[in-house]
């Protein structure tokens, strides 16, 4: 009886160790990565670029990984605060964030109080998107297109909301007035969404942010686009004329998107994550769904060659800061 009992309690520690073990094998066949669940950080509110490309990748990388991918929204200071609590997270690869340009390649150089370094602290995964700016306005603002809304700033005082200071956005904004002269007025919110919804209600003259943000109030005539902030039409909105065509070539301001991490992540664990975004980006419902919000999913890179686009992003965008005098403090 004895013999039976020993043996039983064996075979239940057994099967109770081998429960134990293979739970973190579901989670993740790389190297025990990943073995449980992974955040990609947000630095702006919901409905903006970062966001809908974020949500658009979550699932697929949840079902690549055998883990869940939760997005968490930290919004505030044109991204700043969400960038700030990455370069402060522990390097192992559960901690990761879905960036545009603006914290790592244009507020550094508009701000003087950035808390983290933008060239040291993060490792490059995959580049994930790219979108241009776009000037959208109220449709009850007496303007038709882009000559008409910068006759209307030299008649009186027009504003335009942004989603934050410091941001691509509003370096967009700084380079519209620079070219446009008048009385351009920067409305700063805290993320695209609001900046947009205040646009709608008539509160400002109208808005500039990433194309994604307004492209389907732009279709749908709730707000009307003045102008794509580039050299040629986006094909989600090929009606809208770029800003080159209607006489204003400097005002270029073209966003991407891409999937950071801190420094220091062990290299196989971002290769594993570089391999999951990249399979996640080829599927065709994520395709699709970055489509229908007017994000272009660029080719596959390396996480070294989005480390050198990166570098060569913060010294162009450093350049054009500095010779137009734009600060966001």
């Amino acid at each position: 009886m004895k013999v039976l009992r020993r043996n039983a309690l064996r075979a239940t520690a057994a099967v109770a160790i081998g429960l134990c073990t293979a739970m973190p094998a579901a989670w993740g066949q790389s190297g025990g990565f990943p073995s449980k669940p992974i955040t990609l950080v947000v630095g702006f509110s919901p409905g903006g670029s970062n966001d809908i490309v974020a949500r658009a990748i979550a699932q697929p990388m949840s079902e690549d990984l055998g883990v869940p991918v939760v997005v968490e929204n930290k919004v505030g200071a044109a991204g700043m605060i969400a960038t700030n609590h990455l370069a402060k997270s522990n390097p192992d690869g559960y901690t990761l964030m879905v960036s545009s340009a603006s914290p790592l390649v244009v507020t550094p150089h508009t701000s003087k109080n950035v808390p983290y370094d933008p060239q040291n602290d993060f490792a490059a995964v995959r580049l994930l998107g790219i979108t241009p700016e776009a000037l959208a306005i109220n449709p009850k603002t007496p303007a038709k297109n882009l000559k008409e809304f910068v006759a209307l700033a030299n008649k009186q005082k027009v504003t335009l909301s942004s989603s934050g200071n410091g941001g691509l956005p509003h370096l967009a904004i700084e380079l519209f007035r620079s070219a446009a002269g008048g009385n351009v007025v920067h409305v700063p919110y805290k993320g695209a969404g609001p900046a947009v919804t205040d646009a709608l209600a008539g509160h400002v003259d109208g808005v500039v942010v990433d194309l994604p943000a307004v492209s389907a109030q732009i279709k749908d005539g709730r707000l009307r686009g003045i102008a794509l902030a580039n050299d040629r039409r986006s094909d989600f909105l090929p009606d809208l004329p770029t800003s080159g065509e209607q006489g204003m070539p400097s005002f270029v301001a073209v966003n991407w998107i891409g999937l950071i991490a801190p420094r220091q992540t062990p290299q196989n664990v971002i290769d594993r994550l570089h391999e999951s975004v990249t399979r996640a980006l080829g599927r065709p419902e994520v395709v699709k769904r970055l489509a229908d919000a007017a994000v272009e999913v660029p080719r596959s890179s390396t996480p070294a060659q989005f480390k050198t686009f990166i570098a060569a992003e913060h010294a162009k965008w450093g350049k054009i800061v500095r010779d137009a005098k734009i600060t966001a403090d």
